[in-house]
């Protein structure tokens, strides 16, 4: 409340020579949103007072607790000792007779009710003041707005607006009540005498102001309806009365009655338009959004409820210029109210014009920044296509939102894809589909369903989004029945083609999921969801309604679509949403094993990793959730696919070694691949094999040897984990262990030496590097030293040793600098998530998290590489660094390593002599990296860790006069950065370090080479000064802050009325001359925000700036330095890499 008492006007403070004023009591008008300058006042502040005090010899200030006075002469009580706004404040129940009270006592003596009226006024205002009622017609309407803005200027208000006490809950639902109460109990006298609502009180503050005077036209509309309802009983009346006779009492009774109805009717309605012009018409724009808030939504009341009288151009234009509000609480607002309006079939006629020009920014608020206002929009546009005042053609963007991010707006536009293109609703609600029974609608629907999933045939994920945001209005995903018919062909009115069948297995596949509970598309929160009672038991029937639809029919469609890689996945997927225990209770044993041979069919007729993983998930879970003899069967069908892949497996091996295609060899080392994601699988000799195989065939196909190295790591894995898992240690169990780990070790080290020497004469790929960096760091991981000192398996430990950690990182910088578009990776792209540049990167930052490595070499290494490959790896870095500092590590060290060999990088291009950009990108990636890294010691980090920069910038000082002036640039490129986070004294002594070792060397022999020196330098200077000279600094600043702000302006208009006799040009208005007047009202609010912003916000920005101590160098990289901490990377590999570190044994 002080910020908007600061606000008001006070155009009396340079009026004219003060006159007796001897009109009414009006209410002040404050045309630029009740921000006008409020500084000026200058050498007239004394003058002004004095004249101030002079004029307002009617008012008493009311200080501590008001004296009783009588109870005639500006009491302000309402009943039972009680002052009105104490009954306002917290006794709602006696509103209406104290507004009952008060009509009375009006009608007893006008003026002293108009005086209490007018002290209850204020006191909602916050101010305590004493009118007398026989000086209300002489009061100066400016001078009492001068006098409260300095009581608000002196803190001498209290906000009821934003208390939280608890007695001022319901405060602002009282006051309107209030005033409400106030026009029901004069309609029938004193609101139509002239004068009640003539002689306004003045409008103080704006929020109470606005919320009375809109208010005030809400009562209005309810005592014209009444008046109308009136109105048209008596023309009935006059009219039965004029068939009886022509003239006589009665007729002219009636038509007196009439007339006089009609003029009340009238005299409502011009202090409604008073009202608006005076006080909606400003207030509409205001610079707090609340008040705008409250125009708008008053107005959409207005319009909806008395539509003869605002249901037109010149007041809809409001709601149309206020879509564009920067606020998205005014834009809701107006949302709102125009779908009430659009609602009613009634209004649609009237709204033509307003559609025509505003169609288009409601079509463009379903993409709006503030989800509640998308999706209130949306819902907006659905009224306008009921109404079809829209056309196809303008529906395009939003079809776009359906795969946006939130959810709220996918659903929204989802039910609107459903009512308008799939259900197709018309005005009356009715759907288009002209047919009768479930089974047609279910028919048709999906149709529509499968021509708008068309578009998206080749991205299942696309489809995913699609069905998702409509199956929750889209009750035929539910008809499993229907679906499968259609997928079984038995429908002959229904012919899918092959993209259909594909679509309409996915939108089973898919609903089935939603209807047990599960997600089909990707979710930016990863919390366990928690379901009610209710809401379980609606999953469990729903598994038993598609198990029961599913039973005898799954068999069919297995048949029908096994040899469809496409469709297999998904279709086979649907078992693990499915009752299994149904199978036994109903006798369907036989349907459920035709369904596992069928699944075990699809895996060896497919090689792809989805059908693969689909079969074994599904396998798996038939393994586990059935009982009796079917879950016997499943475990023997599991082991034939398991026997079935290795007897493959050795014959594709023989028929590779007589010199045949690899094809088969590729499909099932695949397969066994996939297996061993699940559990163990008892390789046999089959493990020499793979290792004889990769030293005779290290030249044959790649994707071989990377599938072959995979299996035999996951081999060791599993048995390493039987090993720690059992009761007792097996001697024969460890040393095939150990056996088997060193053939692992022998084969990768074979190729980390030859990938790491960068050798043409193997065949290999990015993908082959990207595993042979991924087993190792897991292989590390899982045998380091820590997991087995002091116990029995302590011979399982291991630590590579520094030669081949060197080879290791030379290979992942291999990586690194690859691209991730190869052509390698786009031919086997069904992997290629687990073969990009990110793998390398994650692989030696989970060594470093685990401690399976020595930190000193690759730390540094890898946190040199931190902004040279996109936010991805850099992502990957910043987390590896969050970790190490949780463990109260101390990072000076690798910080200060990792820094000087990124600089050494940009030293190595620049003997090179040559101009080319890769050199000052290579400087500018080492100033980025300090950055970057002295970013980390933000706010009170610096004092906690003020020895680990003081080590950083002495170090970095050391080694930059290693060989002068060639490194000096390390100063100005890296030291500059850390030097900024140490607080005055330290910089003073590094000063003077720096000058000390620079006093006995000739400087002007290289100037280009001791540039960086100076700079260094100066910057030390100038932040040391800058540190010392703080305190006056401030002391200035204070002094001058009263001068900042707006400048002011000359106040030439007189005190104004907001009740102006003559018509605002407004009403002449029409909404087509609008177009050039919205801009300039939208231009005005948006400048008012700085322009008439008070005095007191400047100086409270002041105090921030001189808070912040922001040194205002002309280093940029210095400044960039100081904003480093609120620099924000895309979190696309946190999760994966935080999985990693987290799930170490």
């Amino acid at each position: 409340m002080e910020q908007q008492a600061a606000a008001a006007p006070s155009s009396a403070s340079t009026r004219r020579s003060k006159r007796a004023r001897s009109s009414k009591l009006k209410l002040a008008d404050d045309d630029d949103g009740g921000d006008e300058n409020q500084g000026g006042r200058g050498s007239e502040d004394a003058s002004d007072d004095r004249r101030t005090e002079d004029s307002l010899g009617e008012f008493e200030e009311v200080r501590g607790r008001a004296k009783k006075r009588a109870a005639v002469e500006g009491s302000g009580k309402g009943m039972d000792g009680q002052s009105l706004i104490e009954i306002i404040r917290g006794n709602s129940k006696a509103i209406p007779h104290a507004a009952k009270c008060w009509v009375e006592h009006y009608e007893q003596n006008p003026k002293v009710a108009t005086a209490d009226l007018l002290v209850s006024f204020f006191e909602a205002c916050g101010v305590k003041y004493n009118v007398r009622g026989d000086l209300l017609d002489e009061a100066d309407v400016d001078d009492v707005v001068v006098r409260l803005v300095d009581f608000a200027r002196k803190g001498q208000v209290e906000d009821y607006q934003s208390s939280k006490r608890k007695d001022f809950n319901s405060f602002k639902v009282n006051l309107e009540a209030f005033w409400d109460n106030i026009v029901s109990e004069c309609q029938n006298g004193p609101l139509f005498d002239g004068e009640l609502f003539e002689n306004t009180p003045p409008r103080v503050y704006r929020q109470v102001a606005s919320l009375v005077g809109l208010q005030l036209v809400t009562s209005f509309i309810t005592v014209a309806k009444v008046l109308s309802g009136q109105r048209e009983t008596t023309q009935r009346q006059l009219n039965a009365e004029k068939k009886k006779r022509a003239e006589g009492p009665r007729v002219e009774s009636l038509h007196k009655r009439l007339s006089a109805t009609h003029d009340k009717i009238n005299n409502l309605e011009a202090m409604m338009r008073k009202i608006f012009l005076g006080l909606f018409v400003h207030r509409y724009r205001d610079i707090d959004a609340n008040i705008r808030m409250s125009c708008i939504q008053s107005l959409g009341v207005w319009i909806l409820s008395y539509p003869s009288f605002f249901l037109q151009d010149l007041y809809l234009k409001y709601l149309g210029w206020t879509l564009n509000d920067k606020n998205a609480s005014v834009r809701k607002a107006s949302i709102n109210a125009l779908q009430d309006l659009y609602e009613l079939d009634d209004n649609v006629p009237s709204l033509g014009l307003f559609t025509e020009r505003f169609a288009s920014r409601m079509i463009d608020l379903a993409d709006d920044v503030d989800i509640s206002v998308a999706v209130s929009a949306v819902g907006l546009v659905k009224r306008l296509l009921k109404h079809r005042l829209l056309v196809d053609d303008d529906l395009g963007p939003l079809y776009d939102l359906l795969v946006d991010e939130p959810p709220e707006i996918r659903h929204a536009i989802g039910e609107l894809v459903y009512d308008h293109l799939i259900a197709q609703k018309d005005s009356t609600g009715q759907t288009g589909t002209g047919l009768k029974g479930k089974d047609s609608d279910s028919l048709v629907t999906l149709g529509r369903m499968l021509q708008i999933l068309r578009e998206f045939s080749t991205d299942p994920i696309l489809s995913a989004y699609v069905i998702d945001d409509v199956w929750e209005f889209m009750g035929a995903m539910k008809d499993w029945k229907c679906i499968i018919s259609m997928l079984l062909d038995e429908n002959p009115s229904v012919e899918l083609t092959e993209d259909d069948a594909t679509n309409l297995i996915r939108l089973l596949s898919a609903s089935v999921k939603k209807a047990v509970g599960e997600k089909i598309v990707p979710s930016t929160d990863n919390r366990k969801l928690y379901y009610t009672k209710a809401q379980k038991d609606a999953f469990e029937n729903s598994r038993r309604d598609i198990t029961v639809a599913m039973m005898k029919n799954y068999p069919q469609l297995l048949r029908k679509y096994v040899a469809d890689k496409a469709k297999v996945p998904a279709l086979v997927e649907i078992i693990l949403h499915m009752n299994l225990d149904l199978y036994c209770l109903k006798r369907q044993e036989q349907s459920f094993k035709a369904v596992l041979q069928l699944m075990k069919e699809a895996f060896f007729k497919h090689g792809d990793k989805d059908t693969l993983r689909s079969c074994l998930k599904a396998l798996n879970f038939c393994c586990t959730e059935i009982k009796g003899e079917a879950q016997d069967f499943c475990v023997n069908k599991f082991k034939e696919i398991e026997d079935g892949v290795i007897s493959k497996l050795k014959n594709a091996l023989k028929e590779v070694a007589e010199g045949e295609d690899e094809y088969s060899l590729v499909v099932n080392l695949k397969r066994l691949y996939e297996i061993q994601l699940l559990k163990f699988v008892p390789m046999g000799s089959l493990y020499e094999e793979f290792a004889a195989t990769i030293e005779g065939f290290q030249n044959s196909n790649h994707e071989v040897v990377s599938f072959m190295l995979l299996n035999m790591y996951l081999h060791v894995a599993w048995s390493l984990h039987a090993i720690v898992a059992g009761e007792s240690v097996h001697e024969a169990s460890l040393s095939s262990l150990l056996s088997r780990r060193t053939m692992l070790f022998n084969q990768l080290g074979h190729f980390l030496l030859h990938l790491s020497q960068g050798e043409t004469s193997i065949k290999v790929g990015n993908q082959l590097a990207s595993r042979v960096c991924t087993i190792f760091a897991e292989v590390w991981c899982l045998f380091r030293i820590a997991n087995f000192s002091s116990t029995k398996l302590e011979d399982l430990g291991f630590c590579p040793d520094e030669s081949t950690l060197k080879k290791f990182w030379e290979l992942c910088e291999q990586q690194l600098s690859s691209s991730n578009d190869s052509e390698e990776e786009e031919i086997n792209g069904e992997y290629v998530e687990e073969t990009n540049r990110d793998v390398a990167m994650i692989a030696a930052a989970k060594l470093v998290a685990s401690d399976a490595v020595p930190k000193e070499f690759i730390f540094p290494e890898i946190i040199s590489h931190f902004v040279m490959h996109g936010s991805s790896i850099a992502e990957i870095v910043r987390q590896l660094i969050m970790v190490i500092r949780k463990k109260e590590e101390d990072v000076a060290v690798p910080f200060l390593d990792a820094l000087k060999r990124a600089y050494q990088r940009h030293m190595v291009q620049c003997l090179d002599g040559n101009e080319d950009p890769s050199v000052k990108k290579s400087f500018l990636d080492c100033k980025d990296l300090a950055i970057r890294l002295s970013g980390i010691y933000m706010g009170a980090a610096r004092n906690k860790h003020r020895m680990e920069i003081l080590k950083i910038v002495k170090d970095g000082i050391e080694y930059a006069f290693v060989d002068t002036p060639k490194q000096l640039s390390f100063l100005e490129g890296v030291v500059l950065h850390f030097v900024s986070k140490l607080p005055a004294n330290d910089v003073l002594d590094i000063l003077n370090d720096i000058q000390g070792r620079t006093a006995n060397l000739n400087k002007d022999e290289d100037p280009s080479g001791w540039r960086p020196y100076f700079t260094f330098v100066d910057t030390l200077l100038e932040k040391y000064a800058k540190n010392e000279g703080a305190a006056g600094v401030d002391e200035k600043e204070k002094v001058s802050a009263k001068k900042r702000g707006r400048p002011r302006k000359r106040q030439r208009l007189q005190g104004k009325k907001l009740f102006d006799e003559h018509s605002s040009s407004e009403d002449e208005e029409a909404i087509s001359s609008s177009d050039k007047e919205a801009p300039d009202e939208q231009d005005v609010q948006e400048n008012d925000d700085d322009d008439n912003a008070p005095l007191i916000r400047t100086i409270r920005s002041s105090a921030k700036l001189r808070a912040l101590k922001v040194p205002t160098s002309s280093n940029p990289s210095q400044n960039r330095a100081q904003d480093v901490g609120h620099v924000t990377n895309e979190n696309t590999t946190a999760s994966r890499i935080s999985v990693c570190w987290k799930s170490q044994p």
